[in-house]
C-alpha cells in the first residue's frame, strides 16, 4: 500500500474527485476537481464503498486528463474511514521485510473487524528498538480490508491508470509535514475524525473514528474526540497543545466552534494558494491529501 510515491496523485471522497500534479520548476503542483452524485461513496470497513463504481472511474479518468500526468502510475488517496492505522510497540522484529508482516498480521487479528489474512498491509518502522537499552521497536502499520482496497484500484484502473501507492488521506496529508516541533492534527472526512499527534518523524497519537450521521451527535462526538487527544498530548507531552492544525470537510472556523470549549487556537494545515482557492471550500481535505502524497515528489 505504502512506497516511493509518483508524481501524480488522485484523492477519492464524497466531495468527488481531486487530482494532481507537480509541475517542473514550480513549487505547487497543477490540480484538478470533479465532483460525483452524493451517493456515489460511502467510505467504511465492513461493506462495499464505491456504490457508483463506473461514473467514479469516468470521473477519476476525467479529472486526472486535466493535471496532464507524466506516466500512469498514480498515488491513490482513500478515506480514512476505509483503512484502519496502528501505532504498535515490539520488543523485537525480524530483521527481513518478509518476515514481518505476518507478525504485524498476527498482532492484529483480534483488532479489526474483517479477515487481517487477505488485508492490504504496510507498515514504517518509526524507531528501532534496543535491548541494551530497554526500550521497544515502534511500527505504524497500515491495514485495510482487502476487498474494499481492491474496490478503489479497479476503478483507478477502470480510469486508465495504475496504482503505484495507496495511502489514507490524512497520512497522505501528513507527508508535506515538516515541523519537528510535537503538533496536534485533526482531519475531518465525511464519515470519519482523524486525530494525530506527530513529533517529527514520530507518532505519538494516531486515532481514526468514524462519526454518528445525526448533526447534533457528530458535533458532540467531534468536540469530544479533540477533548481526548488535547488530553492525551498534555499527558505525554507534560505540556497543553498550543494549536491545531485542521484539514478537512467542514470551513475551519466552523471546526473551530465545534470545539472552542477546548480553548485551542484552530490553524490550517495548508495554506491556501492561487492554484487551491478556485476549488470547492468542501475539497480543502482532499486538497491537503494531495499536496501531501506529491511532496518530495518528481
Amino acid at each position: 500500500m505504502t512506497g516511493v510515491r509518483p508524481p501524480v496523485a488522485v484523492a477519492v471522497s464524497s466531495q468527488g474527485i481531486v487530482a494532481g500534479a507537480t509541475v517542473p520548476d514550480a513549487t505547487f503542483p497543477r490540480l484538478a476537481h470533479s465532483s460525483l452524485p452524493a451517493d456515489a461513496i460511502h467510505a467504511g470497513i465492513l461493506e462495499a464503498n464505491l456504490i457508483r463504481p463506473g461514473e467514479i472511474s469516468a470521473a477519476m479518468r476525467a479529472t486526472l486528463a486535466r493535471v496532464e500526468p507524466r506516466g500512469r502510475s498514480v498515488t491513490l488517496v482513500v478515506p480514512d474511514a476505509a483503512v484502519r492505522i496502528f501505532v504498535l510497540d515490539f520488543d523485537s522484529l525480524p530483521t527481513r521485510r518478509d518476515e514481518v508482516t505476518p507478525v504485524l498480521r498476527f498482532r492484529l487479528r483480534k483488532s479489526v473487524p474483517f479477515d487481517i489474512e487477505q488485508a492490504g498491509l504496510s507498515y514504517q518502522v518509526l524507531s528501532e528498538g534496543s535491548a541494551r537499552l530497554e526500550t521497544p521497536w515502534k511500527v505504524l502499520v497500515i491495514v485495510m480490508p482487502g476487498a474494499i482496497l481492491t474496490e478503489y484500484e479497479s476503478a483507478l484502473r477502470g480510469a486508465g491508470y495504475e496504482p503505484g501507492v495507496v495511502l489514507p488521506a490524512c497520512l497522505a496529508a501528513l507527508c508535506s509535514f515538516e515541523s519537528q516541533q510535537s503538533e496536534l492534527i485533526a482531519y475531518l472526512g465525511t464519515h470519519s475524525l482523524t486525530t494525530a499527534i506527530v513529533s517529527g518523524s514520530d507518532f505519538l497519537l494516531y486515532r481514526t473514528i468514524d462519526l454518528p450521521p445525526e448533526p447534533t451527535a457528530q458535533r458532540a462526538e467531534l468536540h469530544r474526540s479533540v477533548d481526548v487527544a488535547c488530553a492525551f498530548y498534555e499527558d505525554t507531552l507534560q505540556a497543553p497543545p498550543h494549536r491545531l492544525l485542521y484539514a478537512g470537510l467542514l470551513p475551519g472556523e466552523e471546526f473551530a466552534a465545534i470545539i472552542a470549549e477546548t480553548g485551542l487556537a484552530v490553524e490550517p494545515f495548508l495554506r491556501l494558494t492561487s492554484d487551491t482557492s478556485q476549488l470547492p471550500e468542501e475539497t480543502n481535505g482532499a486538497v491537503a491529501a494531495v499536496v501531501g502524497a506529491l511532496a518530495g515528489t518528481r
